[in-house]
């Protein structure tokens, strides 16, 4: 299969407000932030879409459609993210979700397992009263209060250390991190970009944080029920997963876990509503099985070690698709749910 993908950091350059120009040309905001995280492989796209994506961006479709590059995963030992939505090496990720979810201290979570690797963390603080990002401090580098004073240390730790930055929603209303972006690309300075919103607001938007190669989606339900990571893993998705960046038993073992936790969430609704015994006899080991699944995608954190009393823990990706392979397959029918609550690997 060709390697082709949508160019991201160009829509990012030259098209500041995407969600308004992309319906001035009569494209849905929804159909393009997919193309953007891949969702919609770029193979399946319409002609007149691309056209229209090409046009607002002012380049050839050559220009649009990068062929040939590979992606560069990082593997992060947290189990929903790098099987479902994978972090891509010098990408933009955005975090979608409403106050109370944990996305800050996903953030600080992934800060701390990125510290390891060897990245340098840069924060670009948010105006305003936020103490709750005061949750994440403890596992940053490097604290800027201005884009400028941003680029500034940017350019500097660049040239000598990977960077994991980290900025709120206000930040890329305004324009300045896509600028930002811009300017570091010119002087060879390459980001992981973190995108949070602090004031909740972006889940009600198609393309809240412009284009992005990944788009980790947190859910209400797994939060309220207190499945963290509340990262959606139906609904979150990454650019890397399109065409030839991963081993095809990632991409199988992804598809299967995620049509079994659709027919899962189907399922817990009528049993929540009518109890189990209403459930059709061929569908009690889907459900079951999705049980153990979502179950099995909770995970420790180690930065929510004092909080919580039991040890953080990564997890290999290959030893995640295996243990989900396990699951699907059946193996672990034996298993007790609570068994696989907030567990490791199996």
């Amino acid at each position: 299969m060709e390697n082709i993908q949508l160019n991201v950091p160009l829509l990012r350059r030259k098209v500041s407000n995407l969600t308004s120009a992309a319906r001035s040309v009569g494209l849905r905001p929804a159909t393009v932030s997919n193309l953007c995280t891949g969702k919609i492989p770029i193979g399946r796209a319409e002609v007149r879409t691309l056209v229209a994506l090409a046009t607002l961006a002012e380049c050839s479709l050559d220009d649009l459609i990068i062929r040939g590059e590979k992606m560069e995963m990082i593997e992060t030992g947290i189990k929903t993210l790098d099987a479902f939505a994978p972090l891509t090496k010098g990408g933009t990720v955005g975090l979608v979700a409403r106050y109370g979810m944990g996305q800050l201290v996903v953030l600080a979570e992934l800060f701390h397992r990125l510290k390891q690797k060897g990245f340098t963390t840069v924060l670009l603080v948010p105006a305003g009263d936020h103490p709750e990002i005061k949750d994440v401090f403890g596992e940053v580098d490097v604290q800027v209060n201005s884009v400028e004073e941003a680029y500034e240390q940017l350019v500097v730790l660049g040239k000598e250390k990977e960077i994991a930055f980290a900025a709120d929603r206000s930040n890329v209303l305004t324009g300045d991190i896509h600028q930002l972006q811009d300017r570091l690309s010119h002087v060879g300075v390459t980001l992981t970009t973190f995108l949070v919103d602090l004031k909740g607001e972006a889940v009600d938007e198609d393309l809240p944080y412009g284009p992005l190669e990944t788009l980790w989606q947190f859910d209400a339900d797994l939060a309220a029920r207190q499945k963290y990571p509340a990262v959606n893993p139906i609904y979150s998705t990454s650019s890397i997963l399109e065409g030839a960046h991963l081993e095809q038993n990632h991409i199988v073992v992804q598809q299967r876990a995620q049509k079994l936790l659709r027919r899962y969430r189907e399922l817990r609704s009528l049993v929540t509503i009518s109890g189990m015994e209403k459930l059709p006899a061929a569908e009690v080991d889907t459900y079951r099985r999705g049980e153990r699944l979502e179950a099995y995608l909770t995970q420790p954190f180690y930065v929510a070690e004092a909080f919580t009393g039991t040890k953080g823990e990564a997890v290999h990706l290959r030893e995640t698709l295996e243990d989900i392979r396990k699951i699907l397959d059946g193996e672990t029918d034996s298993t007790q749910v609570e068994e696989l609550n907030f567990i490791g690997k199996i």
